[in-house]
């Protein structure tokens, strides 16, 4: 996949196939318009043009900061994009002067003239450009005066409810992570470096992976246990993670949120090594134990839920391949 992080570089691109957006999460329904990309460029003997922006703009215009949260990084967004089969992701910078562009001046300045799109293609509710006054709509009347195609796709139901980023979010942030899971297609995970705790978790017979997360907009906020996988030395391992404050210890500050990972079945170190994880369901909300003994007795009840869950998924992914 070509990454292009300026708009005039890709002026030599043939019979573009383009989508705009922000595609948190590269969920559902963001692959369901890559997949019409594919089809469309195919018949039009061209190539697949992603143009998105970068930091997102509710970073630069601090809209909701309060909970500023986001289902991925860029670095995670460009390899998930690249999974999918787009040739080319056109990388605009967002600033505060470039959120007060039009929207059909950006499309005419940015898109039209440098891009020259054979086809657009944009979601069931998309809206873009200044006060997100650009839609499909606009893109119709735009491609009848410049020659191009708009083609809409539909939204995407999983369970009955339409999938969008906004659902994610929500699901994510009440740690929900099951519903999550199938509205993404595929499990939520974190990566952090393994960092040395204060080995409690060893002397319960639950040795922990102490996760440091460097992305501030860490999604899943709901403290809880959950079932997890991890891959190490391309191994795929079960695992539960706890995420919170570890009440029962008493050794977090208010806001001082861990996720620390028990891997079955492994003994080993990992101390400094990066560790991506996999978050597959929830178990239980975090609680606080009358002491050590209590505490580790739950721990063996959530290893054993865990185990039953992971199970239950595998079981799930045979059946659908």
């Amino acid at each position: 996949m070509n990454i292009i992080n300026n708009s005039i570089l890709a002026r030599s691109i043939k019979n573009a196939v383009v989508t705009i957006g922000t595609f948190d999460g590269v969920h559902l329904g963001h692959q369901a318009i890559f997949k019409e990309m594919q089809r469309l460029a195919k018949e039009v003997d061209g190539e697949t043009v992603v143009v998105t922006f970068y930091p997102h703009p509710r970073q630069v215009l601090s809209i909701g900061t309060e909970r500023l949260r986001f289902i991925c990084s860029q670095e995670e967004k460009l390899k998930k994009i690249e999974e999918f089969g787009i040739d080319h992701v056109v990388i605009i910078p967002f600033t505060k002067e470039f959120a007060g562009t039009p929207s059909d001046v950006f499309i005419k300045d940015y898109i039209i003239h440098n891009i020259h799109p054979a086809v657009m293609v944009v979601g069931y509710d998309h809206h873009f450009g200044k006060n997100r006054m650009g839609d499909y709509e606009m893109l119709n009347k735009l491609g009848a005066q410049y020659g191009f195609r708009t083609v809409q796709v539909g939204a995407q139901y999983v369970n009955g409810v339409a999938v969008s980023s906004t659902k994610i979010r929500n699901f994510l942030w009440t740690g929900n992570v099951k519903a999550a899971n199938d509205l993404l297609g595929y499990p939520y995970s974190v990566t952090g470096t393994v960092v040395l705790g204060n080995q409690i978790g060893r002397t319960l017979g639950f040795p922990t992976a102490n996760l440091d997360i460097a992305n501030e907009y860490l999604m899943i906020n709901n403290p809880g246990v959950y079932a997890c996988q991890t891959i190490i030395d391309g191994k795929v391992y079960n695992a539960m993670a706890n995420t919170g404050l570890r009440p029962t210890i008493g050794d977090r500050a208010e806001g001082d949120f861990i996720i620390e990972v028990n891997i079955f079945d492994f003994d080993g170190d990992l101390y400094g090594k990066t560790l991506k994880v996999w978050f597959i369901d929830r178990i239980r909300d975090e609680e606080k134990f009358n002491g050590l003994e209590a505490l580790k007795k739950q721990l063996g009840r959530d290893r054993e839920k865990a185990k039953e869950m992971l199970r239950v998924k595998s079981e799930e992914l045979k059946v659908k391949s």
